[in-house]
């Protein structure tokens, strides 16, 4: 399966792994990447950049494929994790929130850029500031997704025609299905998250893979959009809490810590945290490891693509 997504990530399946605060380490990362897909460091509660180094060669350990290490703009100052990252010359650094220009800058063609965007006109600036890439995530998409209420299915094919570089499509794709509807929308990849949070790999505790595993599209909601940063979690009496502050016109900074989310992420206490998750839930129903979902993926996808192909001949050859 070729697209220019894999030509360029040197990858086998145009299936990118989300960032996943707190959640992506070296072993899902690696275990992505040796699949076939590009697997991704988060680099959000790592101990400083010698922990990101840490990471960068537990990875190599375990795989020889590229990998990427992911950096959100303006949650820290990621000057430190920058320099890392190009030091140990890994393949992607992947860009999220705020303004990329300055960073991709900094990359200088010393690995391939990936910027996170919500809509055309985002992707049209991440191209013009120099990025390789840009990943774009509608609505469904679980985490931080853009301020508008537009779908992945309208979102794509409108960010395709705004830009020359490959997209990749994020927002409730979880399968081969997701990742040939994709494909049809002009996307050349697909960059998912909440699937990849229900795996063997993921740090996340097992309490939050299992309420993946169970929940339903309509128990996820949005929150912090009061602070112009929407973002889609599981429905919880603490996420509950931040729509009623939000209500209200409250302070919901102390809500939305990171200390917060990682309650959820690492305790596993749900009611009393807030862990993100896309509607792509409704898709999930097992917690295999993170390459079988890969693996699992393209050889879906070749199915439907076997099947559209077995479709288009018969429609031919009822027209004549």
């Amino acid at each position: 399966m070729r697209t220019r997504v894999t030509e360029m990530l040197g990858i086998d399946l145009p299936i990118v792994q989300g960032g996943l605060a707190r959640v992506a380490g070296a072993e899902l990362c690696a275990a992505v990447s040796e699949a076939g897909g590009l697997g991704q460091i988060s680099t959000v509660g790592l101990n400083g950049p010698e922990g990101l180094r840490a990471e960068i060669l537990a990875c190599r350990a375990l795989t020889a494929r590229p990998f990427g290490v992911n950096l959100p703009i303006g949650r820290f100052d990621i000057t430190p994790m920058l320099e890392v990252a190009l030091e140990e010359r890994v393949a992607v650094i992947a860009l999220t929130a705020g303004n990329p220009a300055p960073w991709i800058r900094r990359v200088n063609g010393g690995a391939k850029v990936l910027v996170l965007t919500a809509g055309p006109e985002l992707a049209r600036k991440a191209e013009a500031a120099g990025a390789d890439l840009v990943a774009t995530v509608g609505f469904e998409g679980g985490g931080h997704i853009g301020r508008g209420d537009e779908t992945t299915m309208v979102m794509v094919p409108r960010v395709v025609a705004a830009v020359s570089i490959p997209v990749l499509a994020s927002g409730g794709i979880a399968d081969g299905r997701g990742l040939v509807a994709a494909l049809a929308l002009g996307a050349e990849g697909v960059e998912m998250g909440t699937r990849f949070v229900a795996t063997k790999e993921a740090r996340a505790h097992a309490a939050y893979k299992n309420a993946l595993l169970s929940a339903l599209p309509e128990e996820t909601m949005l929150i912090k959009r009061s602070v112009g940063q929407p973002g889609r979690v599981l429905r919880s009496r603490h996420a509950e809490a931040i729509l009623a502050a939000e209500a209200k016109g409250e302070d919901i900074l102390p809500l939305i810590s990171g200390e917060a989310n990682a309650r959820g992420v690492g305790e596993g206490a749900l009611e009393d945290s807030y862990v993100w998750a896309g509607q792509s839930v409704g898709l999930i129903e097992d917690l295999p490891s993170a390459g079988e979902v890969v693996r699992r993926m393209g050889a879906e996808a070749r199915a439907v693509l076997e099947r559209l192909h077995r479709l288009g001949a018969g429609t031919q050859a009822a027209l004549g």
